[in-house]
């Protein structure tokens, strides 16, 4: 039994430093990356709401542009499709909520996992069609975790059975304050574990289109039982500031082949 759990150890030492990290956010600017915000087009950055200073990708709301947040939830999408990756990114909520966000928006954002192509989204559609990697900030005191699963439009299982309600709660400490915090998702086409630290604070199986907590979508691109095998990455703004200082990827697909 020693000897075996030194090989797995060994293994997975060797698989962390053989990682191949890809930046998708080039710390200039928003190549590769496109905005979706409810009410606007698909391209239109409404606001200049994502936005790139000093090698960070910000999510602001300027007052004169956002004088109420008015149910505007914006993501913003990475050009390309993934299956099978691990996705690490380093975030930290900032400044006040914008006015008029919702109350459960407070230092609340995310990344969109498997989402749907966002050409399929309709102008005043309010999320995409995924699987939420949901971040957290906690407040002064109370327990607040971070890394759950929030599922727009989608379902999953755990322990093999479906996961009844539309958020479920990580094992994480909780992050307070401005503190960067890395965080990584390891997906393998509809299986996935949220880690953080290298603890796996949350895993789930059998990713799948059904369910409600999505609005104002075409019909078309919600068919319920449909398996989630990929999809495409977003960054969420839901009414409070965050900044995102590194967003990388493994692609774990090409191992397989």
């Amino acid at each position: 039994m020693r000897l075996l759990l030194v090989g797995l150890a060994l293994a997975a030492s060797s698989f962390a430093q053989s990682r191949h990290w890809v930046q998708l956010f080039n710390g200039k600017n928003l190549k590769g990356w496109t905005p979706k915000i409810t009410g606007y087009a698909l391209g239109d950055n409404y606001g200049n709401t994502f936005r790139v200073e000093k090698g960070v990708l910000k999510v602001v709301y300027d007052k004169d542009k956002y004088p109420e947040f008015g149910g505007r939830f914006g993501h913003l999408f990475y050009k390309t499709k993934f299956s099978h990756y691990i996705l690490a990114v380093e975030y930290r909520f900032v400044g006040e909520q914008a006015k008029g966000g919702p109350d459960w928006a407070i230092r609340n954002s995310g990344a969109m996992l498997h989402s749907q192509d966002p050409k399929t989204m309709t102008k005043d559609q309010d999320f995409p069609i995924s699987m939420e990697a949901q971040f957290l900030g906690g407040a002064e005191t109370g327990v607040r975790h971070t890394m759950n699963l929030c599922t727009p439009g989608t379902e999953a299982f755990r322990n093999g059975e479906m996961i009844r309600g539309h958020c479920i709660t990580s094992s994480s400490e909780t992050y307070r304050g401005d503190q960067w915090v890395r965080v990584e998702m390891e997906v393998n086409g509809a299986d996935f574990k949220h880690l953080i630290d290298g603890k796996v604070v949350l895993e789930y199986q059998k990713a799948q289109i059904g369910g409600g907590n999505v609005s104002n979508h075409n019909p078309a691109a919600k068919k319920d039982g449909m398996a989630l095998t990929e999809g495409y990455i977003s960054l969420q703004s839901e009414s409070h500031p965050i900044e995102f200082r590194k967003v990388e990827i493994v692609d774990l697909s090409k191992k397989k082949r």
